[in-house]
């Protein structure tokens, strides 16, 4: 049942409505949830670089909207048919909502389902605002508010004991990071690696990559603050772009080349980097968001003579109702840090200041905290 016996409940939401531009407060009618849908009361949410990516207008998407999609909160409500979460219960959001029945659910490619778009068409708008227009939600989550109405197959329950401003990590950079080691790339203990790019997914690949027990861990970053956390996480090594050239830098610490580069950046120049650093039969991977007027430029002899490979990973090609949980594990048994992400928080009252700092960079994650 809804929190209001199935009638729309009033929230407060910091709502897109032109881009580039800031988010703006106002209150919005939240409906009551369908038969698969929950409510969620919002208590901590990430600010990610494709939040920034939308409100400074980089990528489109109709407004108005709700963004925020690494989000963490309370269940207050669950539709008629729920049953894999229940009022009270602690869950963290994923974008990668899946059906369970397509081809590529059943083959456990859930980031690839086929029906998610699907999963959040309702009836009715899940948001309306003061004019009556819709709203819409990002991901189909809408984190930037302090009520969100989910389907099902965007949450997952956590154990109560993991802080809930940590757990949200656990939604985007970290699944994206250590998803990406376990499932997109699968590297192998003794192998080496390079991560181009340390914010919240770099840093969360670094961890991914010393869990999997790769024996050379090689961090690129501009900022000093980055390599330096890249260090704590695991690097082995660190390298500055601006001293000399990126890929031989690495190939001075890797002579043969890389098993593996993860590219955390979204940048041309950076992913072509990451393949170029590559040893014979290695793979690169694309966490960042490439813009598509940015054509990649790579040596294509490489990939029949050398079998390197070059590959895309969305959310770490993750698994999240089982990833989620057994990263939480990770965290409270010490093996993952969560607390040394976050470099800065904010009340939900200082949003836009918490975009502003994302964007001046020399972050990891920002969290904005709510009551």
């Amino acid at each position: 049942m809804s929190e209001a016996g199935g009638q729309a409940v009033p929230i407060r939401a910091a709502v897109l409505n032109t881009a580039p531009g800031q988010l703006e407060f106002e209150q919005l009618e939240l409906d009551s949830p369908g038969p698969h849908e929950v409510i969620v009361r919002t208590a901590a949410v990430g600010l990610c670089h494709t939040d920034l990516h939308y409100i400074d207008a980089v990528w489109g998407t109709d407004l108005p909207e709700v963004l925020g999609h690494e989000a963490a909160g309370i269940v207050t409500a669950v539709g008629s048919e729920v049953r894999s979460v229940a009022p009270g219960d602690h869950v963290v959001t994923c974008m990668s909502a899946f059906c369970g029945r397509c081809r590529h659910c059943v083959e456990g490619r859930l980031t690839l389902c086929l029906n998610h778009s699907a999963l959040r068409m309702r009836s009715r708008a899940a948001l309306l605002n003061e004019h009556g227009r819709a709203v819409g939600r990002i991901g189909g989550i809408g984190g930037f508010a302090d009520r969100m109405l989910i389907h099902e197959n965007s949450v997952v329950r956590i154990a109560t004991e993991v802080p809930l401003d940590r757990a949200c990590l656990l939604g985007c950079a970290t699944i994206t990071g250590v998803g990406a080691v376990w499932h997109s790339a699968r590297v192998r203990p003794g192998s080496s690696v390079a991560v181009i790019g340390c914010g919240g997914v770099g840093l969360s690949v670094v961890q991914g990559a010393k869990l999997a027990g790769a024996a050379h861990i090689v961090a690129v970053d501009l900022d000093g603050r980055s390599r330096a956390q890249a260090r704590r996480f695991g690097a082995t090594a660190v390298v500055d772009p601006t001293d000399g050239d990126p890929i031989d830098r690495v190939r001075a610490i890797c002579p043969a080349g890389v098993d593996y580069s993860f590219e955390a950046i979204g940048r041309r120049d950076t992913v072509e980097q990451s393949f170029a650093m590559l040893g014979p039969g290695g793979v690169a991977t694309v966490l960042g968001m490439v813009p598509d007027d940015q054509p990649l430029r790579i040596t294509a002899s490489e990939l029949f003579f050398h079998e390197k490979r070059l590959q895309g990973s969305l959310l770490g090609s993750n698994h999240f109702p089982a990833d989620i949980p057994r990263l939480a594990e990770l965290y409270l048994s010490g093996r993952l840090d969560l607390d040394s992400m976050i470099s800065k928080r904010f009340a939900f009252d200082d949003i836009n200041a918490g975009v502003d700092a994302l964007r001046r960079g020399g972050v990891h994650r920002v969290v904005v905290v709510f009551e």
